[in-house]
């Protein structure tokens, strides 16, 4: 019998799902419980703030929430999860147990009678055990366009785990009809089955999988890099693959024995993770045996020790063959018996809370935020109760919810009111950026700047600010990235015009800003009398209306895609480099402001002879001069060493032609261009670097565009200037 019988059965409730729950031996625990976390307390100090601005440099300390009915009407069975679809902002999924996938109007007034059955597979869906069912869910991230989304369910004959594609109607139903199974795995028992999956920041389909079930890992499934129970899975599906296929960066590719799907192992029975939406990071809940539940930052190649380890713990006797990777935090069965992953809160309600990681138990309902800074863990509270938690889930808008499997779905308030009156700043206006927003006039401590090549934007001019904090130092360096103080803000506005005499039309705002543990984005969308801008959450498509009458589509992201483009290993402050500094006046003046202001360290006394970037028209300048910088300013932020994109291509300007891994080498992801490479000397009709230039779509970023995300049109100039070095480089 699972221990969590007795609890349940005290609930006077007959509960078809003890949810990831072990199957315990009874063993003794093998080193002290961790310290219990502290209950927060109602109220706390305000975080701190930028000085002058309106931005937090970081969470204030928890405090305590409340759970409250998110959708009062709805009576759910056994729902598991919830999730939103790109494209649909207004509506929520629930998965439910059972085989069903809901779909309902993400409104608190919500009804029973607007509640659609989405998706109906139960007559496909094993239920002979409590921890099987319909478990997963993931839209593919260009549903708008196709359709697509996968699940992860549990199947009969042989009994197993599988995921499938299926593809949604005109209408918004799915068809059973259109289901492709992509992987099956059989499971030796009917517990720990995971369940997770979703997309990552890099657009590649990840799957939680249980270590086959039983007891304390008999078949020792953790430490086996030949079978995929027990791991995190990493698959490259959509549009054009039968299947799936292996993403090139996977870190078990090239060993002998090991399963070339897997990204990460030793985990027991991974139970809800997520990607930070902000940054990337993969969280995940690992559901102990005996004694300890643990969270896990995941990375690829990581072992998270199971069945030699639970937590920090010695479990099984053994010797690893790699290093086993400690999780972020462990709580002792006496604060809870199964964990519940959730997510980095980047929402805008509970404004005290973003930046921190929401988790909990099923069993005792508890639920925890913890506060990450590098390898530290600088705030760890117990700050609510959900009963029988069995997910986490987020909206389009990043705004959190709890599923119970009794009491529906949640939404997390304060309990004190001076406390929920705190908001982040959601509209332009209350940042402190403009002294007055409607007429654009900045803050008298924003510096104006410009740049040499601008980065692709859909024809879009742009203004640009940097705000150093008073009395703190930015640091140069002649070619690498710039670093800057906590603190920083960066600011870079656009407009739109029909034509180039036209007059303008303010579109967004973007800002960056240095918070204490790292850079995030936010942007702000103008409303149509120009005179305010507010907060973007959720990212879009929007028709603009243009001075004239003229419309076009503009691709709204939100904070969260900033990070896409702004990375660490390219500099966050993408603009504020010495070469795309030095080649404008703004650029320059700048850099003697910092001077005069003492704010700029490490800069040479002489700045005429630093090199800047050609300007792309100046027929002056090399054309592989203007091309190279081209790729740098629009491709490098993410085509470097150590950078997001796949396929090892280093685009960055300093790098020698032969070393970019683009020359004469054939891509990953074809386009079906016969004798296509990345770069086909002296023939670009066969370059892929300049066909995925020319490829988008009106709905939003076509599959295999390059720059991924922000754009909708063509930079036709840009792409004759590559196509017109790709000419010129002889053959190798």
């Amino acid at each position: 019998m699972l221990p969590s019988a007795a609890r349940l059965a005290r609930s006077a409730l007959v509960l078809a799902l003890p949810l990831a729950i072990a199957c315990r031996r009874g063993a003794e625990p093998s080193g002290p419980a961790p310290a219990p976390a502290p209950q927060a307390p109602l109220t706390a100090e305000p975080p701190p703030r930028v000085p002058g601005l309106a931005f937090p440099l970081e969470p204030a300390s928890p405090t305590a929430l409340q759970a409250v009915p998110a959708f009062p009407n709805l009576r759910l069975t056994l729902p598991l999860y919830l999730t939103h679809a790109p494209g649909d902002p207004a509506h929520l999924y629930v998965v439910l147990q059972d085989g069903r996938v809901l779909r309902f109007p993400n409104r608190p007034d919500v009804t029973e009678q607007e509640v659609e059955t989405f998706l109906d597979m139960r007559d496909r869906v094993r239920r002979e055990h409590t921890e099987e069912g319909l478990l997963g869910l993931a839209f593919d991230p260009h549903y708008a366009d196709d359709g697509a989304l996968y699940v992860y369910y549990s199947a009969s004959r042989p009994r197993r785990t599988q995921l499938s594609r299926f593809t949604a109607k005109a209408d918004d139903h799915v068809d059973l009809g259109t289901e492709r199974e992509l992987l099956r795995i059989e499971q030796p028992w009917g517990n720990h089955n995971g369940g997770w999956i979703a997309f990552g920041p890099d657009d590649l389909l990840y799957v939680a999988v249980g270590d086959g079930g039983a007891g304390g890992d008999p078949k020792g499934n953790g430490q086996d890099l030949g079978t995929l129970l027990g791991t995190i899975l990493r698959l490259r599906v959509g549009a054009g693959i039968d299947g799936y296929e292996i993403p090139a960066g996977n870190p078990f590719i090239d060993t002998p024995g090991a399963r070339p799907e897997i990204f990460a192992y030793g985990l027991r029975n991974p139970w809800r993770c997520s990607f930070d939406r902000q940054v990337g990071t993969l969280w995940c809940g690992d559901v102990g045996q005996d004694a300890f539940e643990e969270v896990d930052i995941v990375t690829a190649g990581g072992n998270y020790g199971w069945n030699l380890r639970e937590g920090k713990h010695p479990f099984e006797r053994g010797q690893a063959t790699t290093a086993l990777l400690d999780p972020i935090i462990e709580y002792g069965h006496d604060e809870g018996q199964s964990i519940t992953g959730g997510y980095v809160y980047r929402g805008t309600r509970l404004s005290d809370f973003r930046g921190t990681y929401f988790y909990g138990d099923y069993v005792m309902g508890n639920v925890w935020t913890l506060d990450r800074e590098g390898t530290e863990v600088r705030g760890h509270a117990r700050v609510a109760h959900v009963p029988f938690l069995a997910s986490f889930g987020e909206d389009a808008a990043g705004e959190l919810y709890a599923v119970s499997l009794t009491t529906g779905i949640h939404r997390f308030e304060p309990s004190d009111a001076a406390v929920a009156g705190r908001r982040f700043p959601t509209r332009l206006s209350q940042t402190g950026l403009f002294t007055d927003t409607a007429a654009l006039v900045p803050n008298p401590g924003l510096i104006p700047y410009d740049v040499t090549v601008p980065l692709w934007s859909d024809g879009a001019d742009k203004r640009r600010w940097l705000y150093v904090p008073s009395g703190e130092t930015a640091t140069f360096h002649a070619t690498e990235a710039w670093s800057f103080p906590v603190g920083t803000v960066t600011v870079k506005h656009f407009e739109l015009r029909a034509a180039p005499e036209a007059p303008t039309r303010r579109i967004e705002t973007r800002v960056m800003i240095h918070e204490r543990r790292g850079w995030a984005g936010y942007t702000y969308r103008w409303n149509e009398a120009q005179t305010d801008a507010t907060l973007v959450t959720t990212s879009s498509v929007d028709d603009v209306a243009l001075p004239g009458g003229t419309h076009v589509r503009w691709p709204q992201p939100a904070g969260a895609d900033c990070l896409r483009c702004h990375t660490p290993g390219y500099g966050e402050a993408l603009g504020l480099r010495t070469r795309q500094l030095m080649g404008t006046p703004d650029g320059r003046a700048l850099v003697s402001t910092l001077l005069e202001r003492d704010q700029l360290r490490d800069a040479p006394d002489e700045l005429g002879s630093l090199a800047a970037h050609p300007r792309l028209d100046d027929e002056a300048a090399p054309l592989e001069a203007r091309a190279r910088a081209y790729l740098d300013v629009n491709c490098a932020v993410c085509h470097h060493p150590g950078g997001p994109a796949p396929g090892g291509l280093d685009l960055r300007v300093d790098t020698p032609l032969s070393r970019t891994s683009v020359l004469a080498v054939a891509p990953e992801e074809r386009l079906g261009i016969e004798g296509e490479l990345r770069l086909a000397p002296g023939e670009h009709a066969h370059s892929s670097l300049w066909l995925r230039m020319g490829l988008r779509s009106e709905r939003g970023p076509a599959r295999g565009q390059m720059p991924p995300l922000a754009t909708l049109r063509v930079d036709e100039t840009g792409r004759r200037l590559v196509a017109g070095f790709i000419d010129q480089v002889p053959p190798s």
